[in-house]
């Protein structure tokens, strides 16, 4: 045992090393980068054997994690949490065939949307499921957690969903860690066939299991020393926290708690500790990161008893992070923040990187369109949003990953033109090359930028799964190899990415457009090693 400085994405990564993985599967997504790249620049991650290369995407990423649980291994999935959108088709059906090996999978929430297009907290996803929940309230709990989580996960025989938080995976604190343990042998299910072939005769036998393990999993929360009552003498108020938030209500009570408090960070609901909060308090204030899902079912469970504040009735705003000034409005407590923001800090907007290929692009692009009454970009998820910024206004939508391609099929078949999508080269082998074939099995009139910087840049330059490939895969999808055209975006080639954009839209079919040139951070990145080497 030894104490370690660890942001909590690296307390996670670390324990999952100590619990005995044997493998890690994610796609980049701020906030959970951290923890897969951890463990690949861990040594005795190096020394175990642990896999730990970047998937294509989130669904590759869980089904591989599973299938690395089918042989009796432990293993973990880390993802954003828009990213378990992409992965819950496999995610749900885990639920329902069960696990082998211990399974953990990381959901990493932004409340606030700081790199992030929506705040959808990810419970949800485990209350669908109907799988455990563990949530953190600090970085040696989101140690422990999955340390001890892969154990809970085997005893039960399902996945156990891990969810954090922005403001949890990149803080840091002390973390005590454990003893290593050895990874689990090769051992694949003897019923493998009647678990794993989720044929519907098959598929109804194992949800009647998932119900009726229920009341196992709800015994475990129950008892589990992350669920924890604390009496104090004034019972006029309770308060119930989960996850980090339960630390900015214990921020406001540095003397000790004058309420009782309920800290809630194992799921499903520990019913017997809420009933007691429920029966010794008049109200009951919920405190939680995200969404108002306990609030909400606290509500229904308490009929005529306490009254329920929180986020539903306005006693805590109902968007953003939680902070401990807003937990001490939400008390009436006195707000005692020392620091306040200067009238001299401005806001700094978010703009591409100096030498960006993207700005290339976006130059000839908005020069090339201009001929034209009203023409429409779709974009997608990556750097190249910032398109959408001053000086460039050169994209028209971002909503999810792979939507640029669909959305340009999609409006150039009500008649839109010239009907442009613009997406990265990460972005669009792990969600574009299926829109990528609807066109041209559509033979649909778009023209498609694949913005290849040769990197997963907004993440922090992390492999990309088509580098070297991407005109290989679009010509194999059925793009003509005419009509599949490379260029470099510097300054000196403006004139030629100009004609090449007009031609490709003039073309009344599929046509791809592959600017390319090196992400500028990676390569100064490198250049700067080369030098200090």
């Amino acid at each position: 045992m030894e104490q370690r400085l660890f942001l909590g994405d690296e307390a996670i990564a670390r324990a999952a090393i100590d619990a005995g993985l044997s493998g890690v599967y994610s796609y980049p997504g701020t906030p959970s980068t951290e923890i897969t790249e951890y463990i690949q620049g861990s040594a005795a991650a190096r020394e175990r054997g642990i896999r730990s290369r970047w998937c294509t995407n989130e669904k590759t990423a869980m089904e591989a994690a599973l299938g690395m649980s089918y042989a009796g291994k432990r293993a973990l999935c880390c993802m954003k949490h828009v990213g378990l959108n992409v992965a819950a088709d496999c995610f749900m059906n885990a639920a329902m065939s069960g696990i082998q090996g211990g399974l953990i999978v990381v959901t990493a929430d932004d409340p606030s949307m700081h790199s992030s297009q929506n705040e959808q907290d990810n419970r949800f996803y485990g209350r669908f499921a109907m799988l455990p929940v563990l949530e953190p309230s600090d970085q040696q709990e989101a140690y422990d957690m999955t340390y001890e989580g892969f154990a809970l996960s085997e005893k039960l025989g399902y996945p156990i969903l891990l969810r954090i938080t922005t403001r949890m995976a990149h803080s840091r604190a002390g973390v005590v860690t454990r003893a290593p343990l050895p990874e689990n042998p090769l051992n694949c299910p003897t019923d493998g066939r009647q678990r794993y072939i989720l044929l519907p005769a098959r598929a109804r036998e194992r949800y009647r299991r998932l119900l009726a393990a229920q009341e196992e999993m709800t015994a475990l929360a129950e008892a589990s020393a992350w669920n924890r009552y604390f009496d104090a003498p004034d019972r006029r108020t309770g308060l119930l926290a989960t996850g980090i938030a339960f630390n900015y209500v214990a921020e406001n009570y540095p003397d000790g708690w004058v309420h009782p408090v309920l800290k809630i960070c194992h799921y499903p609901l520990p019913l017997r500790l809420i009933r007691r909060l429920a029966e010794e308090c008049d109200e009951i204030i919920v405190f939680e990161e995200g969404y108002p899902v306990v609030e909400e079912l606290l509500k229904g469970l308490s009929g005529n008893g306490p009254k329920v504040r929180g986020r539903l009735d306005g006693t805590l705003r109902r968007d953003g992070e939680l902070t401990p000034d807003l937990v001490a409005q939400a008390l009436g407590r006195e707000i005692r923040s020392p620091y306040a923001v200067p009238e001299v800090v401005e806001p700094r907007p978010p703009s591409l990187c100096p030498g960006c290929g993207h700005r290339d692009v976006y130059d000839a692009l908005n020069d090339a369109l201009k001929e034209y009454d009203a023409p429409k970009v779709f974009s997608d998820i990556g750097c190249y949003t910032l398109g959408a910024l001053p000086p460039f206004r050169a994209i028209d939508s971002c909503v999810d990953m792979g939507a640029s391609i669909t959305m340009a099929r999609g409006a150039s078949e009500a008649g839109v033109h010239p009907s442009v999508a613009v997406i990265g080269d990460s972005t669009f082998t792990h969600s574009g090359m299926t829109g990528l074939l609807d066109c041209v099995n559509a033979n649909s009139n778009v023209t498609i930028l694949i913005s290849d910087n040769e990197t997963t840049a907004m993440t922090g330059g992390q492999d990309s799964a088509g580098t070297g490939r991407i005109e290989a895969i679009c010509r194999g999808i059925g793009v003509p190899a005419e009509h599949v055209r490379t260029l470099v975006p510097l300054k000196k080639n403006y004139e030629e990415m100009k004609a090449v954009i007009r031609e490709e839209i003039a073309y009344p079919g599929v046509s791809v457009i592959i600017p390319r040139r090196e992400c500028i951070r990676t390569f100064t990145g490198k250049k700067k090693q080369t030098k200090q080497v």
